[in-house]
């Protein structure tokens, strides 16, 4: 079978696990069935158990599903912790189900895949050693790619049934009330995490900080958790922000981000009380500086802010150009102490935040957002996972689900040293191009034909260079040539399915 994005979807996996063809980004009103889960009733006066060994022996079984958050990114250790113990136990034939997984797990998840412990993964993206095993075929099965917002519909639907959830917080008391607030360790929202919480059978808090009872503000409560240990370190909150949030000083992303901004503030979206999201790197956090110069020239207030929160963002909430930011999670220290002190800065979990399946998420209310790609082709389509090789090096994360906005802009050079990011056919569609508005490079934009409105605004821009995307596509291929085309086996190594649970494209393994 065909989807509407043209990938031929005729693979015997897929059809086993019932999949419908993606068929349009836009998602109509309906009524779906929510999941419900088992709750092991408590009334006991403290949940701390002496050992995560104790824990996992308790709770985890051959076959089952286990998760994690990911919101301590690179400074995360209560990954690697628990799965080695799992690894020791002898336990097998699990389904890793975290909300995504970092560099600083891949090593590790390739040890349980040999050893047969990890045989199901599903997840929001993959990198590194882990993404190399992949792409060359370590799993029999494929792993299954899903946004933040569908994670949170795959999990209050039961596609995704957690088993166990191990969530590190930087704080807990005895009976399990938790925030990522406070401790040494913090990390800010714990909005991933929240839908774990909610909806996972067994639920095992990890903290280095056990704090008096009862535990306030509680993100996550003990109305939700089973057990409490207690560990030497649960995270590094000096790397969450490890190379995600640096400020650029390269010429060609400021010069993308300049232009950016001149284009959102040319559009019709720019106006008091709009809403925007930006990402966490270098040309995101340009955009957000000269964002900030436009609306203090124009005195423009944001009505709210969205997405993962950077310190530059609170800047902006501090100084009264946004009201309200609206944070499913942290990418530096900086937004994560925020949270702490002010009323304005509102923790949401990812079905909040992006499920389109629920009454009303709040990327549903964006005017404006600037997302990132690997690569985009000449119908706007966008590659986020895998890189010109074949190899899944990336996350959707919530690419899709912010697309969604009036006005989805993709900020990306033209070419990455030797590679175009502009190309006929992307690797793999994550994104599809009837979400997408503008293509903003270092040479100039290229602008959706369905959107002759946005084509007519910026036309009046003095120096904006206008292109077709065809045009920047072969300016790409001029300056870099034609790729070798990428051998693959027949073989699916991984599923990509669009924000509602339908499949929008898949990943073949790649040949030796």
């Amino acid at each position: 079978m065909d989807n509407n994005v043209k990938r031929n979807l005729s693979d015997e996996t897929a059809a086993k696990l019932g999949y419908q063809p993606f068929k349009s980004a836009l998602i109509p009103d309906s009524v779906v069935e929510r999941t419900t889960h088992k709750v092991s009733i408590s009334t006991g006066n403290d949940k701390v158990s002496s050992s995560v060994e104790q824990v996992i022996k308790a709770t985890v079984k051959d076959g089952m599903t286990i998760s994690f958050h990911h919101h301590f990114r690179e400074g995360d250790f209560v990954f690697n912790l628990v799965m080695q113990i799992i690894i020791d136990l002898g336990i097998k034939d699990l389904t890793l189900a975290p909300s995504s997984l970092t560099n600083v797990m891949n090593d590790m998840v390739v040890k349980a895949i040999k050893a047969g412990v990890v045989t199901n993964i599903t997840s929001s993206g993959m990198r590194g050693s882990l993404g190399d095993a992949v792409s060359h075929g370590a799993l029999a099965k494929p792993v299954i790619f899903r946004s933040h917002g569908n994670r949170a519909r795959a999990i209050e639907q039961g596609a995704i049934k957690i088993d166990v959830a191990f969530l590190g917080v930087p704080n807990a008391d005895r009976l399990g009330n938790a925030n990522g607030m406070d401790g040494k360790a913090v990390f800010g929202s714990l909005g991933y995490a929240l839908m774990d919480a909610q909806y996972a059978d067994k639920v095992v808090l990890l903290t280095d900080n056990i704090v008096p009872y009862p535990n306030t503000p509680a993100s996550i409560k003990q109305t939700q958790v089973d057990y409490v240990v207690q560990v030497d370190k649960v995270g590094d909150p000096e790397k969450i922000g490890s190379g995600a949030t640096r400020f650029t000083k390269d010429p060609k992303e400021l010069k993308i981000a300049a232009t950016v901004n001149q284009v959102i503030t040319h559009s019709p979206y720019f106006k008091d009380g709009f809403s925007f999201q930006t990402g966490s790197g270098g040309a995101a956090l340009a955009v957000t500086r000269y964002l900030r110069e436009s609306m203090k020239q124009n005195d423009i207030r944001a009505s709210f802010a969205l997405g993962g929160i950077t310190k530059p963002m609170i800047d902006l909430l501090e100084e009264g150009l946004v009201a309200k930011i609206m944070d499913v999670q942290d990418f530096d220290k900086g937004a994560a102490a925020s949270m702490h002190n002010s009323k304005n800065q509102q923790e949401i979990d990812a079905s909040w935040y992006a499920d389109p399946y629920n009454k009303g998420a709040m990327v549903d209310q964006l005017d404006v957002v600037i997302l990132s790609a690997l690569e985009i082709d000449t119908k706007f389509n966008v590659n986020v996972m895998t890189g010109s090789d074949g190899v899944i090096r990336g996350a959707i994360g919530g690419h899709q689900d912010a697309a969604t906005a009036k006005l989805t802009i993709i900020s990306a050079p033209l070419v990455r040293g030797r590679i175009a990011t502009v190309v006929p056919d992307v690797t793999t569609i994550v994104t599809p191009g009837e979400s997408i508005d503008v293509l903003v490079t270092e040479v100039g934009i290229a602008i959706n034909p369905k959107r002759q409105d946005l084509l007519t605004a910026l036309k009046q821009v003095p120096g904006l260079p206008i292109f077709t995307i065809e045009e920047l596509q072969q300016r790409a291929s001029k300056i870099v040539g034609q790729p070798k085309p990428i051998e693959y086996t027949d073989r699916t190594v991984a599923l990509i399915e669009y924000r509602d649970g339908t499949l929008i494209d898949t990943i073949k393994q790649v040949k030796d």
